[in-house]
């Protein structure tokens, strides 16, 4: 075996370059070290820190207060949703289709009010809230630093109902109740991204993680036409599932034939307020004039089991009286999919309902209650009572109310949300 060759003296002054160039590599990667964090610091100081609190939208009021997301749900502040009001008004009042579709709203759904704030959601950075107002028919950005409207997006039709956010908060969906459509919006810019058709009368929104978002449609219920010989003039109520990348409706789900299938022809195929389980293999929902909820698995396309809550016996069975032919409106779910929280907003009362056994808790009175949603900590189902301008907090552990808190005029929707830490806006 041969021995390796020793390898030639590198000459000095390339030994000397060399040194050079390891000296300035290293030199550039301690720069690149401390770039980022100079970078990071910077970003950390120039974004606020954030607070979780809940919005609770007063739809006849328009305004939205601010409370605590859990513990006490005091009172933080309040936003004023409708700033440009008396430019909004000028223009419908000058707009005769406007003008009858404003006074519309409010002689059907608004029962005599007008409806300013049905939806919202907090920016990602959150300095703004984006908001659904039905009787303006749009969304707007409201600067929660100046109270101004920042971006404005009016919807076809006249009318902007439920909402929901994407899974990284940059888009909204909002249904179009009149023009049977949802729009995908940009929420920083109001930018739209996307729309998709829907059944007659969208109304819930959810996107889900497998990249999809799933409208509810709940049909005509604006009129009289309310017994069940009549259900066929309720018009073409569905799911329909969109792509939530090209928006593109990818399927319809008519509960009409599983409903009927499960032996129960008798339940409405408007599908009201819905929600997923955690690991989104069921879907459970409320129906018009129904009090009770549905079960469906989403694998075999099937309803699996029905649950008929207790009526109040203060309640009438004429459902014409019913508000928008919703007996019950409003449904959570805990993190661990444990318990379901249903708001009985004709009963006039809101209950837990334990999951697997579909059995109810106790019957918390509440006036209308119109919505239900879980605290930031996850420990209480939290309600709008509309009828008597309050939320209510419930258990899930104990299924009792544990704390009322005074909101404005007829709240309806209540969503958790970011805003900067410190921010107290109005108190008025």
């Amino acid at each position: 075996m041969h021995a390796a060759p020793t390898p030639a003296p590198t000459p000095a002054p390339a030994r000397r370059l060399r040194r050079l160039r390891s000296a300035a590599a290293a030199a550039v990667l301690a720069a690149g070290a401390v770039a980022p964090a100079v970078t990071s610091a910077g970003a950390a100081h120039a974004a606020p820190a954030l607070q979780e609190v809940m919005f609770v939208g007063n739809n006849w009021e328009g305004t939205a207060d601010v409370i605590a997301s859990s513990g006490d749900f005091h009172k933080i502040g309040r936003i004023n949703v409708i700033p440009d009001k008396a430019e909004r008004l000028a223009a419908i009042y000058t707009n005769p289709i406007n003008l009858v579709v404003f006074l519309g709203i409010r002689q059907t759904a608004g029962e005599g009010h007008d409806q300013f704030v049905d939806d919202m959601y907090s920016t990602p950075d959150g300095t703004a809230m984006v908001v659904s107002r039905p009787s303006f028919g749009d969304v707007v950005s409201i600067d929660l630093a100046t109270d101004k409207v920042k971006w404005r997006f009016p919807v076809s039709g006249y009318r902007s109902d439920h909402m929901a956010l994407s899974p990284d908060g940059t888009r909204v969906a909002v249904s179009s109740s009149l023009s049977n459509s949802v729009y995908v919006l940009d929420i920083n810019t109001g930018r739209q991204l996307g729309s998709f058709a829907t059944g007659a009368k969208p109304h819930e929104n959810i996107f889900t993680p497998d990249g999809k978002i799933w409208n509810m449609s709940i049909g005509e219920v604006n009129n009289d036409l309310d017994a069940p010989w009549q259900d066929f003039l309720k018009g073409d109520r569905h799911i329909t599932v969109a792509d939530a990348s090209t928006y593109k409706v990818v399927r319809t789900i008519d509960m009409r034939s599983r409903l009927d299938a499960f032996g129960r022809k008798d339940l409405s195929n408007a599908v009201r307020p819905a929600v997923f389980s955690p690991d989104f293999a069921k879907l459970y929902f409320q129906v018009s004039y129904f009090n009770g909820l549905v079960e469906y698995d989403v694998a075999t396309d099937k309803v699996t089991r029905v649950k008929t809550l207790p009526k109040n016996p203060a309640t009438s069975d004429d459902r014409t009286t019913f508000v928008n032919d919703s007996r019950h409106h409003g449904l959570s779910m805990n993190a661990d999919g444990s318990k379901l929280c249903v708001a009985g907003t004709m009963d006039d009362y809101a209950t837990v309902v334990d999951r697997a056994t579909l059995q109810e808790g106790p019957l918390v009175t509440a006036s209308k209650p119109y919505w239900a949603t879980v605290s930031g900590d996850g420990a209480s189902c939290v309600i709008s009572e509309s009828g008597a301008d309050q939320v209510t907090a419930i258990s899930f552990a104990t299924g009792q109310k544990t704390v009322s808190v005074p909101v404005g005029d007829h709240p309806q929707r209540v969503r958790i949300a970011h805003i900067p830490a410190g921010w107290t806006g109005s108190t008025s």
